[in-house]
């Protein structure tokens, strides 16, 4: 049972095979002269193409391919302030993804002033606090889509509008990597005061190793990756194609049904909670009282270790994560949960189980059957 699909998803065959013949036959370089490699600059372009169009880009030439959404958030900070050097104030939040917060904190070394928002326990923005953080010369907001441990959604559309009034020569950069293919965007719609945005194709059945950076035409930016003229000269280094086209065969397979999709794992996911409430004494679901990605159910079981629950899981054929920073060594929780007040006897135990198109009823039914035996076992040796 594979419900850890918010770390990466599986490549969706339709995928694979839109890759292949760009791995076998039009192996060609874009960037050279003779007609094999035109043709496949042209298959780059229409990916480029595609890709604008499910996003409601105005122009395809606002997309940048990179290798991953935590370059394209790299690339999204350091080049507006290498834009804009005489702005030094950026508003994030407490719970972004570290490709975000380690960022913004270098940036703070550096002599930048940040203002890092906080969260209610429901994993809310509180929106004074964002509105009285805003100020003139404020030089960037990054604030992400939709939270990576526990689903949480934050209110960009509006959260750029305010931006905006507040002057317009602030920059709006939302990591997306979480919610695209997931959640609707329209860059000229609601999203229409976003100027930067960021993903990766490895959360929607594309492979590991392609990214996209929206740049909205007339924000300050520069490139963050020099030394060749690919992408029009905004990120340097030769194109990956097979991957270019994987990822808008990505887009189009998650667009088709959305929102169907949206509704069918909901339903499993409610169904999941339930339950595990019903079967699990001291058992907390982290962001359930805000507006939740359908796929995410973030749990938090009072007094056992998240990482002796995921190697209990793993034995019985369930792959999931830890909302806790211990399965990487070390014994400091989840920097998302202690923003949210996770209870300190709780944010050690913390599960995440994350879906995806091929998550499957009988997956949700294996879970159910195993998780709360493990907690029983666990609480009783603890």
């Amino acid at each position: 049972v594979y419900a850890d699909n918010n770390a990466t998803t599986p490549v969706a065959p339709e995928v694979v095979e839109a890759m292949m013949p760009y791995l076998r036959e039009w192996y060609f370089n874009p960037s050279s002269m003779y007609e094999p490699a035109r043709q496949v600059a042209q298959a780059i372009a229409q990916a480029r193409r595609t890709i604008a169009g499910h996003l409601g880009a105005a122009d395809p030439q606002e997309i940048i391919f990179t290798a991953c959404a935590t370059e394209s958030n790299n690339a999204a900070i350091q080049g507006v302030a290498h834009a804009r050097p005489d702005r030094r104030h950026i508003i994030t939040t407490a719970v972004e993804h570290p490709a975000v917060l380690e960022v913004c904190k270098e940036m703070q070394r550096a002599g930048y002033e940040v203002t890092f928002l906080g969260v209610d326990r429901h994993g809310n923005l509180d929106m004074t606090e964002y509105v009285r953080s805003l100020r003139p010369d404020t030089l960037l907001v990054t604030i992400m889509h939709a939270n990576n441990e526990t689903g949480v959604i934050f209110p960009v559309e509006e959260l750029a509008r305010i931006a905006k009034e507040t002057s317009p020569e602030i920059v709006f950069h939302t990591d997306a990597t979480q919610s695209v293919g997931k959640l609707p965007i329209d860059l000229s719609g609601p999203f229409r005061h976003v100027d930067l945005l960021s993903f990766s194709g490895h959360k929607l059945h594309a492979p590991k190793g392609i990214g996209v950076l929206y740049v909205r035409r007339g924000t300050p930016w520069r490139p963050w990756m020099i030394g060749g003229h690919q992408e029009q000269g905004r990120r340097a280094g030769t194109e990956n194609v097979p991957y270019i086209v994987g990822l808008a065969r990505a887009m189009d397979l998650v667009m088709a049904d959305r929102e169907s999709q949206e509704a069918r794992l909901a339903q499993l996911r409610d169904r999941l909670e339930s339950a595990l409430l019903q079967r699990i004494p001291a058992l907390e679901i982290n962001g359930r009282g805000a507006a939740r990605l359908a796929n995410t159910c973030n749990l938090s079981c009072h007094y056992i270790e998240g990482e002796a629950i995921l190697y209990q899981l793993s034995a019985e054929g369930i792959c999931a994560s830890s909302g806790s920073a211990c399965t990487s060594g070390s014994l400091e929780p989840s920097h998302v949960l202690r923003a949210m007040g996770v209870p300190f006897t709780a944010i050690h135990g913390s599960v995440r189980f994350s879906f995806s198109r091929y998550t499957t009823d009988e997956d949700i039914d294996r879970i159910i059957q195993v998780f709360p035996e493990i907690v029983r076992k666990l609480r009783r040796m603890s």
